[in-house]
C-alpha cells in the first residue's frame, strides 16, 4: 500500500500534474481484476523504475502507463475488469504526449506490444502472467508474427518498453509498501510540457 500523501502539502493546481492527481484520486481504488487497485500498480511500478536508476521520462511512463484506464473511467457498471481491450495504452499515450512529452508517451503506447513480444518469444514467461494479464492478451492482438517481431526490436524505445513491462508485472504484490504519489510531483512537473505562449523563464 502507498505510504501517506500528505506529503502534497500545496496541490499543483490545474495543470498536467493536478490532472494526474485528481485521476488517481477520482479512479485509483478501481480494480481491473488484479490483486492491487490502481494506484498501488502505478506506484509499486513507478517505485520499481525509480529504484533501478531509470530516468526521470521512464519513471514517469512506468507511473501513468495504465492512466488511459484512469482516462476512461469505469464501465456503466462501475468496473475496470474489462472482457475485452480497451486500447488503454493508446489513449494512455495520445493523453501523456501533450502534457508530459513525446518521450513519455511512446513508451506507455507499446507496453502492451511488449508484453505481447515478451511472450512471444518465452513461453515461460508467458506462464507465469498474472490471470488478468492472461485473459487480456488475446484481445491484445495475441502472440508478434515475425514482421510485427523485427518492427518493435527496431524500434528506438524497445528497450525502455521491455523495463516498462519488466516493472508493469512486478508491480502486482498485495500490501507492498510504497512511497505516496506525492513523491513523485517532482518527476511530474520537471517534465510538464510548456504550453504555446506560456513563459516558463523571464528575466527581469
Amino acid at each position: 500500500m502507498p505510504a501517506d500523501d500528505t506529503s502534497i502539502v500545496d496541490p499543483p493546481g490545474d495543470g498536467p500534474v493536478g490532472e494526474v492527481l485528481g485521476l488517481f484520486a477520482r479512479w485509483g481504488d478501481g480494480h481491473y481484476g488484479e490483486v492491487v487497485d490502481q494506484r498501488c500498480h502505478a506506484l509499486q511500478c513507478a517505485t520499481l523504475a525509480a529504484d533501478a536508476g531509470a530516468a526521470d521520462s521512464l519513471v514517469t511512463a512506468a507511473l501513468l502507463h495504465d492512466i488511459g484506464h484512469l482516462v476512461r473511467g469505469p464501465d456503466p457498471g462501475g468496473s475496470f475488469d474489462l472482457p475485452v481491450d480497451d486500447h488503454h495504452e493508446a489513449a494512455g499515450a495520445r493523453w501523456v504526449a501533450p502534457r508530459f512529452g513525446a518521450a513519455v508517451a511512446r513508451v506507455i503506447a507499446l507496453h502492451v506490444l511488449a508484453k505481447r513480444y515478451r511472450c512471444t518469444v518465452d513461453p515461460a514467461y508467458c506462464a507465469r502472467l498474472s490471470p488478468a494479464s492472461t485473459a487480456t492478451m488475446s484481445a491484445q492482438g495475441g502472440l508478434l508474427g515475425a514482421a510485427e517481431q523485427a518492427r518493435f526490436v527496431a524500434h528506438p524505445a524497445f528497450d525502455e518498453a521491455m523495463a516498462l513491462r519488466f516493472w508493469d508485472e512486478q508491480a502486482k504484490t498485495a500490501d507492498a509498501v510504497t512511497p505516496g504519489i506525492g513523491e513523485f510531483v517532482p518527476i511530474l512537473s520537471r517534465l510538464v510540457v510548456a504550453r504555446p505562449g506560456v513563459a516558463t523563464q523571464t528575466t527581469c
